[in-house]
């Protein structure tokens, strides 16, 4: 036991954001399906999966990218495989959705008296619990929360398997979603841009050990 414990907060270690990606190397089909089974395989608020993944491999639309993300510059210039993770807007998370109808009827498979007893009840979560209808951005920010559970998924995943990463939030959030919006890429009525991620291997060693708070400060026994 002691030794699985050592090996999981090993992993933990060898992760962190990786600024300078070697571009001679790339990661294998094999180890990148891992990946992306790693992230369709994540939680999500019963079970509605609001997110989708666009893996980027378009070298123009890359080119394009890298002036609108600042954060993503390094790794558009090095990584092995760019990750865009899109959350789902009200037009599909509203519990009255075909989007919702669809993964119930169609990824669940739940029975009709089911599935409406979880619509009622996911409905009453959305406007009492967490108060999801009073905007758009407030909708979407509850989607775009899940889309960092597949993000933290990912990059556990890779990093268990030797390859690096770096979580990118420093991007211009509608400049972006304009680009690929223009691009045909997704319909900004149903879809945006919640964060990124790239895959490869490291360039270098990480300057500086990990920084972290102790324990003591971040837990509260009650």
């Amino acid at each position: 036991m002691k030794q699985k414990n050592q090996e999981i907060l090993d992993v933990f270690r060898f992760r962190h954001a990786c600024k300078k990606f070697d571009a001679s190397r790339s990661v294998s089909k094999e180890d990148f399906n891992t990946i992306l089974e790693a992230a369709r395989l994540s939680p999500s608020s019963f079970g509605f999966e609001p997110w989708k993944m666009v893996v980027l491999t378009d070298d123009a639309l890359k080119q394009k990218l890298y002036p609108l993300a600042w954060g993503a510059q390094n790794s558009l210039n090095g990584a092995s495989h760019f990750v865009l993770l899109l959350a789902r807007k009200t037009a599909d998370m509203i519990y009255s959705s075909d989007f919702i109808s669809h993964v119930m009827q169609d990824v669940q498979h739940q029975s009709v008296e089911i599935a409406n007893q979880r619509r009622a009840k996911y409905r009453t979560f959305q406007e009492d619990d967490f108060n999801l209808l009073e905007s758009e951005r407030a909708m979407f920010d509850w989607a775009g929360k899940q889309t960092y559970i597949v993000l933290a998924n990912m990059m556990t995943a890779a990093a268990y398997l030797g390859i690096d990463s770096c979580p990118i939030e420093g991007f211009q959030q509608s400049k972006v979603d304009e680009l690929f919006v223009q691009e045909g890429v997704f319909d900004p009525a149903h879809f945006g841009v919640s964060v990124m991620v790239a895959f490869g291997y490291r360039a270098q060693e990480p300057h500086r050990t990990k920084t972290r708070q102790p324990l003591e400060d971040l837990i509260l026994w009650k």
